[in-house]
């Protein structure tokens, strides 16, 4: 890994502002809103409140969003020529993989500092273990989508390709019990959906896998959940990099 070309990299990133505002801003709004602003966000839940409950999943979802964003963009760089540049420098590919993976964990941070800051100023309460261990979950296994915004990138070959991939983590928050509270088959079906799992396990800690309609996950099915997922992004990345190689 080259440190040099790393901390470039970073200030590109974190300069391009429109990203860093949903990365980053907006998880942070949706959280005074939808959390520190309304009346029930200090009703107990699991061994917290409810403001620390909607502080973690829109910690997840920005979290998300920085490493979807950061694995599509790797994909198209590859795809469009940059590869082949980088081949004519000492970096190896598992050193611009790691490059990526510390770029990619440094910017997912971001919204989960911030957010968990607002928290601590809005009455977000949690026993410290529920703190520490579910931003420590947050960040670790958001790692899981920059192989979704891989996939995706490698997939669609195109600059759509990651708008395509940020756009459809919306949808599957809504899908996967982060911004919504469901029930009954909705929730039977968001069971089987990306985020439900990660989100899930992130809010462990805090809730022991209770959730609002009154029933309790047991802790094998979020991290069913994430392993399927993991497995499903991972091998479907692997797929179609190596068609992307043979076409060349």
């Amino acid at each position: 890994m080259n440190p040099t070309y790393t901390l470039l990299e970073l200030r590109r990133i974190t300069r391009n502002y429109t990203n860093m505002f949903f990365t980053a801003v907006l998880p942070a709004f949706f959280y005074v809103i939808f959390g520190a602003a309304t009346s029930y966000k200090n009703e107990s839940i699991g061994n917290g409140n409810v403001a620390m409950y909607i502080m973690i999943g829109m910690a997840s979802y920005g979290a998300v969003i920085a490493t979807t964003n950061i694995g599509g963009n790797a994909a198209l760089e590859r795809q469009q020529g940059w590869g082949r540049q980088l081949g004519l420098t000492p970096l190896t590919d598992a050193g611009y993989i790691g490059m990526k993976a510390v770029i990619a964990m440094t910017v997912a941070a971001i919204p989960i500092v911030l957010i968990y800051a607002l928290g601590v100023f809005t009455g977000a309460k949690g026993s410290p273990l529920a703190w520490g261990l579910s931003a420590v979950i947050c960040l670790l296994a958001s790692s899981i989508f920059a192989l979704y915004g891989l996939l995706v990138g490698t997939a669609l070959p195109s600059e759509a390709a990651v708008g395509a991939a940020s756009g459809s983590i919306v949808i599957f928050a809504f899908l996967g019990n982060l911004f919504i509270p469901l029930s009954g088959w909705i929730l039977t079906v968001a069971k089987f959906t990306p985020l439900y799992g990660y989100t899930a396990l992130a809010r462990y800690p805090l809730t022991e896998g209770g959730l609002v309609d009154g029933s309790v996950d047991p802790l094998w099915v979020p991290v069913a959940n994430v392993l399927a997922w993991f497995a499903i992004f991972g091998f479907g990345a692997i797929y179609f990099v190596r068609r992307g190689r043979e076409r060349q």
